[in-house]
């Protein structure tokens, strides 16, 4: 029996609705970007502002600026060290609960995926933290599967309290809530949300997410304005990449979070750049044609049109391409040694549910590549000349 789809455009009962444009001022500039529209003209005149403007955010991320991709990365690495210095801070995920109730076709998670699940209870969260703190991690970015139903929102409060017993900085990449529940969780003790847009095309979007609350197109746009205005001290941005036009997909990610930066200058704002990656009994699914190259093309763009922006590489990449996205050194992007412009790597990285304490209880979203620990990590990084930073805030 086929699941009947919702129109993914309304908002479901108890779904906070915001007084804001900037979903169709970012739609604007999604569906504005056209590759052919740029030329080698717009790109170096990009590349000799100091301060650009969409158009050339834009530019940045065409087909055009391909062989551009040596001095684009030179410059994000002045840029990045003026205002990060060689600060690289680290940070490790904690996935506590694997349940979903939507069914995105790409997600490990899904609830139609045969997969083992599990929920963390106290005793064994408690366990979890204490291994990853021993470790020496001081931030930890906290993860469930999307269900309101098997990690409410009180659970997902409980699990905060919890980790805050162990780690100064604390982030969520949890289903999208109202301001208030944000609101909340801020008060057990988080202070960040980060939240993929997965793609900004909403007619892909729809066909990509068939069933759940994570269906609903707008509501999960305006995630991160919820969280601002529910006391949230930053929010992170991302599109999955591969899912959609990945040109497109990065225009809006930078607009979404420019225009984010313009209304509310006082939150901090990072950028991921996640790539799509095989899930258990489906390992066939990858990022297409999102190259190293071009990876590395949108990662250069985002730090050079948001010069304040963290940006965060992921786990889903190589050790050699962490490496090289962290540092650049004196030579040629095609020897894969000139990246760009990291500010925040993870390590010591374990996707599935419970994992740092035995054996896991329930299967992972996703597969890694980097799967280097916390001292392998900080080692690597003091071996680039940088900075490796455990935490650099104090929660309010």
């Amino acid at each position: 029996m086929t699941e009947q789809r919702i129109d993914h455009m309304t908002y479901l009962p108890g779904m906070e609705v915001l007084d804001s444009n900037m979903l169709d001022e970012v739609t604007k500039y999604h569906d504005a970007f056209h590759d052919e529209d740029y030329t080698s003209q717009d790109v170096e005149r990009a590349l000799n502002k100091q301060h650009l403007e969409p158009r050339d955010f834009m530019a940045l991320l065409s087909t055009a600026a391909a062989p551009y991709l040596e001095q684009m990365a030179q410059k994000a690495h002045i840029v990045t060290r003026r205002h990060f210095g060689s600060n690289i801070s680290i940070l490790t995920p904690i996935y506590f609960a694997n349940y979903c109730d939507n069914y995105c076709i790409y997600c490990g998670f899904n609830s139609h995926n045969k997969i083992k699940r599990a929920r963390l209870n106290d005793e064994e969260l408690h366990r979890e933290c204490q291994n990853i703190a021993n470790a020496g991690i001081e931030e930890v970015l906290m993860l469930t599967g999307e269900s309101p139903k098997m990690s409410d929102i009180q659970y997902i409060g409980n699990a905060v309290k919890i980790a805050r017993q162990y780690f100064r900085v604390i982030g969520m990449e949890i289903y999208p809530v109202n301001s208030d529940d944000y609101k909340y969780l801020h008060e057990c003790g988080a202070d960040y949300v980060t939240v993929f847009q997965e793609t900004y095309n909403s007619t892909k979007y729809e066909t990509l997410h068939l069933a759940g609350n994570k269906r609903i197109f707008p509501y999960r746009f305006y995630s991160q304005e919820r969280a601002i205005l529910g006391g949230m001290r930053g929010v992170g941005f991302a599109a999955l990449l591969g899912l959609d036009d990945y040109q497109k997909d990065a225009v809006a990610t930078g607009m979404h979070a420019y225009l984010m930066q313009r209304k509310y200058p006082h939150a901090e704002i990072s950028l991921s750049c996640p790539r799509l990656c095989p899930i258990i009994n489906n390992d066939k699914i990858n990022p297409k044609d999102v190259d190293e190259r071009k990876l590395t093309q949108i990662i250069c763009a985002y730090r050079l049109f948001l010069p304040y922006a963290g940006i965060v590489v992921s786990s889903r990449e190589s050790a050699r391409y962490r490496n090289a996205i962290m540092k650049i050194a004196a030579t040629r992007v095609r020897d894969n040694l000139i990246q760009i412009c990291a500010t925040k790597i993870s390590a010591g990285v374990d996707v599935g549910i419970g994992g740092r304490s035995g054996e896991e209880q329930g299967d992972e979203q996703f597969e890694i590549t980097d799967s280097r620990s916390f001292d392998e990590m900080y080692a690597a990084i003091k071996h680039m000349g940088l900075q490796p930073v455990t935490s650099d805030y104090i929660y309010v």
